[in-house]
C-alpha cells in the first residue's frame, strides 16, 4: 500500500461495473457496455464535466481490447507525441494488435493538430479516444468529429457521491482502517458539485487534517478544507448557471460595474473564458442586435482573441467586451423577430413561393409564369420597389419591428419611409 497514492487514484475502479454512475452509457444493456462485450469499439469523444469518469471509462475500455493504450494529454503535447504513437501504432499493424490514443483535454488542441489525427482515425489505425470538458461542436473540428461517436456524461447524482463516500470509507485500505465517528455527506456531497475527484480530494484532506483519535468530518471542516470557497462554483451545478445568469442580465440592464463583478466571479473560480465569450456573442445579438451591429463583430472577435490567447491575458479582452456590450444600446427586435416566423411556421403557416420570386432557369419553368413581373431593386429610384416577397396568404405581414435606439432608428426610419404605403415599420 503506497500512502503517497491520492484517495482519487487508489478509488478508481477496476472494471465497468465499479463505476459509480453514467448507467445510461456502461449499464446492462446499454450502448458501450453491449459493443465492449463484443469486443468492438469505434472512435469516440467523451463529454462531460470533470470528474464524471471520462479518464477512468477510457481506460477500462481497453481492458476488453486487450490494445496498446497510450495517452496524451492535450495542454502538454502536440504533433510530435502523435507521430511517435502513430509509428508505434503501424508496427502494431504486423501483430494485428489495436492501438488506442486516448486524449485527455482533447478540446485544447488546435486545429493542425486535430488534423493529424483525420487520417489514422480515418483507416482505423487507431482507435481514438478523447475527453473533453468543453461542448465538441464548438472545440473539434468537423471531419474529426464525424468520424467519430460522441457520448456524453452527466455530473454524478447526490445518490452516486453518497454511495461513493460509503464505498471509500469500507473499502480503501487507509480510510477503512480509521476510527471515523461521522461523515456529513450530504454537505460533502453538494460541495463536491457532481465532481468525484474532488469529492474524494476533499474527504482525503479533511481525513488528513483531523486528531488523532475519533475523526469528524462536518460541514465546519469540509469549510475548514476549502477556505476559499472555489468549489461554491460547480462549473455545471446550480452555482454555475446563477452566476452566469447574473452576468447576462447585467449586461442586458446595461450596468458595467455588475458585469465586471460576476466576469471577475467566473475567472477566479476557473471557469473557461471561452465558454464566457460564447454567451457574450449570443447576447450581442439577442439583446443588442441592430440598436450596435458593431457588438457582435466586437463579441466574435473577442472569442477569437481568447481562444488564441489564453488567461490570464484573455481577462482584459473579455472585460473590454463586456463593458462594451453593457454599455451599448438595446434591440431584442431581430431576436423576437425570428421567433415570431419560427411560431407562425410552427403552427402550420407554410405556403408556396409566389412565383414572381422563383427562378425560371429552364424554358418550362419560364412558361409556367416564374419570375414573372419580378423587378430588380437596384434598377430604381433609391434602390427599392415596392413589390410583395412574402408568400400571398401573409402579404402585409410583419415580424421585424424596429426600436428607436442607437443605430437602429436609422434602420427603422428608412423602412418606414420605402413601405409607406403599406405602414409598415411606423
Amino acid at each position: 500500500m503506497d500512502i503517497n497514492v491520492p484517495l482519487a487514484e487508489r478509488m478508481r475502479p477496476k472494471t465497468l461495473k465499479d463505476v459509480i454512475g453514467q448507467e445510461h452509457l456502461i449499464g446492462e444493456g446499454k450502448t458501450l457496455s453491449t459493443m465492449l462485450d463484443k469486443g468492438f469499439i469505434s472512435s469516440l469523444i467523451l463529454w462531460g464535466p470533470p470528474g464524471s469518469g471520462k479518464t477512468t471509462i477510457a481506460k477500462l475500455i481497453n481492458n476488453y481490447l486487450n490494445a496498446d493504450f497510450y495517452q496524451l494529454n492535450a495542454v502538454s503535447s502536440g504533433v510530435k507525441e502523435i507521430r511517435e504513437v502513430l509509428e508505434k501504432a503501424r508496427n502494431n499493424t504486423f501483430f494485428q494488435k489495436k492501438t488506442i490514443l486516448f486524449i485527455d483535454e482533447i478540446h485544447r488542441f488546435n486545429k493542425a493538430q486535430q488534423d493529424a489525427l483525420l487520417e489514422p482515425v480515418e483507416k482505423g489505425l487507431i482507435i481514438l479516444i478523447g475527453a473533453t470538458t468543453e461542448n465538441p461542436s464548438f472545440e473539434i473540428i468537423s471531419p474529426l468529429l464525424s468520424r467519430c461517436r460522441v457520448y456524453t456524461l452527466n455530473p454524478l447524482s447526490k445518490e452516486n457521491l453518497i454511495k461513493l463516500i460509503d464505498k471509500a470509507l469500507k473499502e480503501d485500505e487507509i480510510l477503512s482502517t480509521k476510527e471515523i465517528e461521522f461523515v456529513d455527506k450530504e454537505y460533502l456531497a453538494f460541495i463536491s458539485g457532481g465532481d468525484a475527484r474532488s469529492l474524494l480530494n476533499i474527504l482525503e484532506l479533511a481525513m488528513l487534517n483531523s486528531n488523532d483519535g475519533k475523526i469528524i468530518i462536518d460541514e465546519n471542516k469540509i469549510n475548514e478544507i476549502i477556505q476559499n470557497k472555489k468549489l461554491y462554483y460547480d462549473k455545471n451545478g446550480e452555482e454555475h448557471y446563477n452566476i452566469i445568469s447574473a452576468f447576462i442580465k447585467s449586461l442586458r440592464g446595461s450596468d458595467p460595474d455588475a458585469a465586471i463583478y460576476w466576469l471577475a466571479r467566473m475567472l477566479e473560480a476557473g471557469e473557461d473564458p471561452l465558454f464566457i465569450a460564447r454567451r457574450m456573442i449570443i447576447l450581442a445579438s439577442e439583446d443588442i442586435g441592430n440598436a450596435s451591429p458593431n457588438a457582435l463583430i466586437l463579441a466574435n472577435a473577442t472569442f477569437d482573441a481568447v481562444s488564441k490567447i489564453g488567461m490570464p491575458e484573455a481577462r482584459i479582452i473579455l472585460a473590454q467586451c463586456a463593458t462594451f456590450l453593457a454599455a451599448s444600446p438595446k434591440s431584442n427586435a431581430s431576436y423576437m423577430a425570428i421567433n415570431s416566423a419560427i411560431a407562425d411556421v410552427r403552427n402550420g403557416k407554410v405556403y408556396q413561393v409566389p412565383l414572381h420570386l422563383r427562378n425560371a432557369v429552364t424554358s418550362l419553368m419560364k412558361n409556367l409564369g416564374y419570375g414573372k413581373n419580378y423587378h430588380y431593386a437596384h434598377d430604381y429610384e433609391n434602390h427599392f420597389y415596392e413589390m410583395n416577397f412574402l408568400p400571398d396568404e401573409l402579404i402585409g405581414k410583419q415580424y421585424y419591428f424596429p426600436t428607436e435606439q442607437g443605430q437602429e432608428k436609422k434602420l427603422k426610419d428608412r423602412l418606414s419611409f420605402l413601405w409607406k404605403k403599406l405602414k409598415k415599420y411606423q
